[in-house]
């Protein structure tokens, strides 16, 4: 990785974390829309699925050791780690289709499709192995960080969809 890499995934990192922790939009408990997301899916969209996962992964670590210590962490980043790697292997396909529609449906459909595998799957699973909490009971608890997951994710790839459009129309 090079040094300008580095610096770049270095600024995602600290962007996930400062947006995390400066505006926190309550969902249900302690659960709340993680700004964060928006910095992960620019990441990824724009620099690629390893920026992607360092952006989401390592943000969250820190974000959680600055708040809750390892409360919840183990789950939180193999989450993002999953998330990152669908999420940036469907952006490297629909960037290669022409319909903006057709790009929005594959990203959509990789966010949901990912986030249910990262959010439901690997982080419940995590809890459960970790606190030797029933599988069924963390699912439904974390379901609601994966709909609000979804919506923050959909948000930040729909920004870097529309940025996208303009940056071409404005080059023509």
């Amino acid at each position: 990785m090079t040094t300008k890499k580095l610096c770049i995934n270095a600024m995602g990192i600290a962007l996930f974390v400062v947006s995390t922790l400066c505006l926190q939009v309550p969902v249900f408990q302690n659960y709340y829309l993680c700004l964060g997301y928006i910095v992960m899916a620019f990441y990824t969209y724009h620099f690629g699925t390893l920026s992607g996962v360092i952006t989401g992964s390592f943000g969250v670590l820190i974000y959680c050791l600055l708040t809750s210590g390892l409360r919840g962490m183990p789950g939180w980043i193999l989450g993002n780690i999953v998330i990152g790697i669908i999420c940036g292997i469907a952006c490297t396909y629909s960037k290669k289709q022409k319909s903006i529609w057709l790009k929005q449906a594959i990203i959509v459909s990789a966010v949901v499709l990912s986030t249910a595998i990262g959010i439901l799957g690997a982080k419940s699973l995590t809890e459960t192995v970790l606190y030797s909490l029933p599988f069924a009971v963390r699912v439904a608890t974390n379901f609601f960080a994966f709909v609000a997951d979804i919506v923050v994710l959909i948000i930040g790839f729909e920004l870097c969809l529309t940025h996208e459009s303009l940056s071409k129309k404005i080059t023509k």
